[in-house]
């Protein structure tokens, strides 16, 4: 019985997205200008068609590439969903469009409405907070971390995404009660519709050592109908979720949930689970570091390495294919690292899908992320979702 494997680099997005300009994104590229900034070496990626899905999208080939795949099937994601946050990229490539407005933060500070840090430092009895601010997150714990495990009290921040984020120290504050405050947090965000909760524990003793760590959780708000990963377990198949995915889908759906740090490591666990997985499995792994340490930080040489270690590991993973067995290559938005500010970009991102089983050839611009769910799910053999069309 035939698996399927779906690898998400966090952030790739591909620029050309028809509403970019609804978000102030118009031309913004992530990898156009990675390439334009730093000579790129992507030839697996290349090969399998990121150069002409690329030039698809914008009209460009990204120097260092080319618009000749040499397998597999290659194209173009387009997401209708609103807004470009981690929940509805993914939702949506899992076969659900987000079908309403996320809530969000004012870009004023303080940023938080006052009755609901009232209620946190009430309900968690803490003795108040810091940051209260959009941020990006290594910054603000460069600024307030000392301060923070001083005096006792959280950081919090938010971005221009739907999201309530809280860094504490993991051993001066307390991981578990970390945790605690962030489900606290959850539970107030809840009614303003805020999609995320995420808990940012650090270590370290001074701004110069402070460090984020791999205890990173999300809090989400669940999906509003099953997923490509609710039909695959109600199916009865194993499904990986490796990375944060787990959290990105609050849990449901999945079947062995497996953490790790950094983009090498998630790679290894991708490896290890498709050793494991049994016929008809899905495995699923969100590859974070471009998105989090790259695109948020703006660090163009960075995210490129990132690119480059990863298409490294490409013929590791295509090695271990089955003969039946799909993978499947995306992304869930962009984060132009040349752009201003430190958030998404509104982009299309790349479709890449390999198998020995596999015709190659283009599936163009897809009207949906929601056609790549329902062509794992063909792949599968389950039953169709209600939204998008398979290209396989």
């Amino acid at each position: 019985m035939p698996r399927a494997i779906l690898c998400i680099l966090d952030s790739f997005g591909i620029g050309g997205a028809p509403d970019a300009a609804d978000y102030g994104d118009t031309g913004a590229d992530t990898l156009g200008h990675i390439a334009a900034n730093y000579q790129l070496s992507l030839p697996n990626l290349d090969a399998l068609g990121l150069g002409a899905a690329a030039k698809l999208s914008t009209g460009e080939v990204p120097r260092g590439l080319t618009d000749q795949p040499r397998g597999g099937r290659w194209g173009v994601g387009r997401e209708v969903s609103k807004g470009k946050d981690t929940p509805s990229g993914h939702w949506e490539i899992a076969g659900v469009p987000v079908p309403f407005d996320w809530g969000y933060f004012p870009l004023s500070e303080p940023t938080f409405p006052p009755d609901l840090i009232a209620q946190l430092i009430e309900k968690s009895g803490i003795p108040g907070i810091l940051g209260n601010k959009h941020a990006s997150g290594t910054t603000v714990i460069a600024e307030l971390g000392e301060e923070s495990i001083r005096t006792g009290k959280p950081i919090c921040y938010t971005s221009i995404d739907s999201v309530f984020q809280i860094a504490a120290h993991e051993t001066h504050f307390g991981l578990e009660r970390l945790y605690t405050l962030c489900e606290t947090a959850f539970e107030l965000t809840a009614p303003l519709n805020i999609g995320r909760v995420i808990a940012r524990p650090f270590v370290g003793e001074t701004a110069a050592t402070f460090k984020r760590t791999g205890n990173r959780r999300d809090f989400a708000i669940a999906p509003p109908e099953p997923t490509l990963l609710d039909r695959a377990k109600e199916a009865g198949r194993q499904v990986y979720a490796i990375g944060k995915i787990s959290d990105i889908y609050a849990g449901h759906g999945v079947t062995h949930k497996i953490k790790a740090t950094g983009n090498m490591a998630l790679f290894d666990r991708t490896l290890e689970a498709m050793e494991m997985a049994a016929d008809g499995a899905f495995i699923m792994t969100n590859f974070v570091d471009f998105d989090q340490d790259f695109g948020h930080r703006r660090d163009i040489p960075g995210y490129a390495q990132a690119l480059e270690a990863f298409d490294a590991r490409l013929p590791e993973l295509i090695a271990a294919l089955r003969p039946d067995d799909l993978v499947v290559l995306t992304a869930d938005h962009g984060n132009d690292p040349s752009w201003r500010g430190s958030d998404h970009t509104r982009e299309q991102t790349p479709i890449m899908a390999f198998s020995p089983a596999l015709t190659p050839g283009s599936i163009g611009i897809r009207p949906s992320f929601a056609d790549i769910g329902e062509s794992i799910a063909r792949w599968l053999g389950l039953a169709p979702g209600r939204h998008g069309k398979s290209f396989l």
